[in-house]
């Protein structure tokens, strides 16, 4: 990343919120307002061995380092490209014995680039480590001993012949990586795979209605020398209009909670009262609260009761997942959803929690007609709640329309498709690994459905036909996916 790249944004002071960047141009939805590569980043530790310390992919071969025996690798071209990062780290883990946690590792990592390049601005950094927040004084009892806990780790695993620095700065760069540690996900942006820190987005504030998205790209190193070669790297995308002067703004969390919940989130983990217009006006709370409407309305003992039993089930749901009993996390759902049906509209939060696990669940044991139907109810809600152009809405319109494909449902599942790809193509842009898995899957169900307008019969006649000679493919576990939260914090 160069210095010309940031020309499109300057740091100001944000009323309330001190520090913010804003738009120096014009944008419109889609366009990357700018890309920043990691100052630094790790792979979570239970997945060092599965995804490339690199370029963050998830392979079934990885490469070992031969030396720590820890890092994995894609190929020589991501290890070649790691060294500069890895050799210190290298002979560090071997003396230690052992690799530290992701927090060590990434405090290690941003203190040794600290050590090779000063603690001044880096190139193409409107801010450097030194004056990032750390919030350390906002830490609870638990945060301050974990800190001192991982301090300590650090001390353990810092070469006595690299540069020595003070507990407070030590205790900075743990406080800077707690509440700025952006969350790294897999290419197909499924998983939640390691955390890095970008000093340049750190500066966008919070909007619960956002004017940007920030987008993970694992970058594309199968050509070093070709000009496809790309950097892993963040991309702050434009989600609509953006005038010159208007400050840039993304979500920390997932906008699918109530007002008092988003707020108590963003307290407890950045450290903020968020005076957004949605929080201040509770806008969209009547329709995350809704119940049904028609002749009578429920009564308010009646919703609270239904209310309170969503909540019990979501506990069993939660034990039952975390087990892998997704049989029972079925039946469970099912109850809730008979009990929900008569009392709560579809865009209310506590029932598109339940169709959203069951749909999921329900897809994973290949049980597809009833997971589509689940889906489409879901989805109708969403449409309704979300901002139009959320990724989030876009990766669950584009889960909701495979699972109606493999129901043999090609008409919605069609519709769906391509209406997660128009999401998408604004939200990830077109050259992102998961928008060209979505537009492959356009292609191949357009070419199905006008197969299936021909000829009814002979379209599920050939379906069924491809079905007993290849086994469906089987979902994603349920409970990987990457998380709602942009930043990364330890719980």
């Amino acid at each position: 990343m160069t210095v010309e790249a940031m020309e499109c944004v300057e740091i100001f002071n944000s009323a309330g919120k001190g520090r913010g960047l804003k738009a120096t141009k014009e944008f419109w939805a889609g366009d990357v307002i700018f890309a920043e590569t990691a100052y630094a980043a790790v792979v979570f530790d239970n997945l060092t061995h599965s995804v490339c310390h690199t370029c963050f992919k998830r392979q079934e071969k990885l490469q070992r380092c031969g030396q720590c025996k820890f890092a994995h690798y894609c190929d020589r071209t991501c290890q070649k490209d790691a060294w500069v990062n890895h050799k210190t780290e290298c002979s560090a883990i071997k003396k230690l014995g052992k690799a530290p946690n992701e927090n060590v590792r990434l405090a290690a990592r941003i203190t040794w680039r600290i050590e090779r390049e000063g603690s001044g601005l880096t190139e193409g950094c409107l801010v450097s480590i030194d004056d990032l927040e750390n919030h350390i004084d906002n830490f609870q009892e638990e945060e301050k001993n974990g800190l001192m806990d991982d301090v300590q780790s650090f001390l353990d695993y810092w070469p006595s012949q690299s540069q020595h620095y003070s507990m407070n700065y030590i205790s900075h760069i743990f406080g800077v990586i707690s509440c700025n540690g952006f969350t790294l996900s897999d290419q197909r942006g499924l998983q939640a795979v390691g955390v890095g820190i970008f000093p340049n987005l750190c500066l966008v504030n919070h909007d619960c209605w956002p004017n940007c998205t920030v987008i993970f790209n694992n970058g594309n190193h199968e050509a070093v020398k070709s000009m496809y070669h790309t950097q892993m790297r963040i991309e702050l995308r434009s989600l609509g209009k953006i005038n010159k002067g208007d400050e840039l703004s993304v979500s920390y969390i997932d906008f699918l909670n109530l007002t008092e919940d988003r707020q108590k989130q963003l307290k407890k983990q950045y450290y903020f009262d968020c005076t957004c217009e949605h929080c201040t006006k509770k806008i969209k709370d009547d329709l995350l609260l809704a119940v049904t409407e028609g002749d009578q309305k429920p009564a308010d003992s009646l919703v609270k009761e239904v209310v309170q039993f969503s909540k019990d089930t979501m506990e069993k749901i939660d034990k039952a997942r975390s087990e892998g009993l997704y049989h029972e996390v079925v039946k469970y759902c099912r109850e809730c959803l008979k009990r929900q049906e008569p009392v709560l509209a579809e865009t209310n939060i506590y029932k598109l929690r339940i169709l959203s696990i069951s749909s999921e669940v329900l897809s994973y044991l290949q049980m597809f007609e009833e997971a589509a139907d689940n889906a489409k109810k879901m989805v109708d809600g969403y449409l309704k709640v979300y901002h139009p152009h959320n990724a989030q809405l876009g990766m669950a319109v584009m889960r909701a329309g495979v699972t109606h494909w493999h129901a043999g449902l090609i008409e919605v599942g069609h519709g769906m498709i391509c209406k997660a790809y128009a999401i998408l193509l604004i939200t990830h842009g077109p050259s992102h690994p998961i928008t060209k898995d979505l537009e492959a899957m356009r292609a191949q169900s357009e070419m199905e459905l006008r197969m299936f307008q021909q000829n009814e019969f002979v379209y599920y006649k050939m379906r069924e036909a491809a079905l007993s000679n290849k086994p469906i493919q089987i979902m994603q576990e349920p409970n990987k996916e990457a998380q709602g939260t942009i930043f990364n914090k330890k719980h």
